[in-house]
């Protein structure tokens, strides 16, 4: 039997690099932002979809999706972020639907669904067995945020405040993992994870 984790946790907590860490100790991975990146490729039935709703205002000139206007737009507008994810969230659901079979079908003993809204989005929870949450403190996110995105202070404040709040996804969690100090610190918990379980080749992460 397959377990599925939900690996997820705030803007600029570092599930980036935990979900690295773990597919170098060959856990299979399905990053629900690559897929919603494939979804709306160009010529894929999801990016022609956005154009007929926004407009070709929305699509670069090589017909690309422009995903900094489109982003703009829809952060600013609750009621245009809805009408996109009627659009998006069932292409994404049933691709990672489709690549959980496929890991089932070949008996893998555990797969992690990295997702950021994994909390926000309620299908998501329903895929996943347990949730892993990667966390720091409010502090140190901000800082991380502002420092990665060169956002101001205000805008890096607003877009944590668009999602769960951390001490939320924390209190929901199966399993922490503290990035508040050094990374060696945060690896270490990773190792000590995989080592319990009995999951992976902890010897290749580095």
């Amino acid at each position: 039997m397959t377990e599925v984790w939900g690996l997820t946790g705030g803007i600029a907590t570092g599930k980036s690099t935990v979900s690295a860490w773990l597919k170098q100790a060959e856990i299979p991975v399905i990053d629900a932002d690559t897929i919603a990146r494939q979804v709306v490729a160009l010529g894929t039935p999801g990016l022609q979809q956005i154009s007929v709703a926004f407009g070709s205002d929305y699509l670069q000139i090589d017909g690309t999706l422009n995903r900094a206007k489109l982003g703009q737009l829809v952060f600013h507008d609750p009621a245009q972020l809805q009408r996109l994810n009627a659009i998006t969230t069932p292409l994404i659901r049933d691709e990672i639907r489709r690549q959980l079979a496929a890991y089932r079908a070949r008996k893998v003993p555990v797969v992690m669904v990295d997702a950021p809204t994994l909390f926000e989005v309620g299908y998501l929870q329903k895929l996943v067995d347990h949730v892993m949450v990667v966390a720091t403190s409010a502090t140190h996110q901000k800082q991380r945020l502002m420092a990665r995105n060169g956002y101001t202070a205000a805008d890096a404040q607003a877009r944590i405040d668009r999602q769960w709040p951390l001490a939320q996804k924390i209190a929901a969690a199966d399993v922490v993992i503290d990035n508040d100090g050094d990374i060696t610190q945060t690896r270490q918990q990773v190792v000590k994870w995989l080592d319990m379980n009995k999951f992976g080749k902890t010897n290749q992460v580095k």
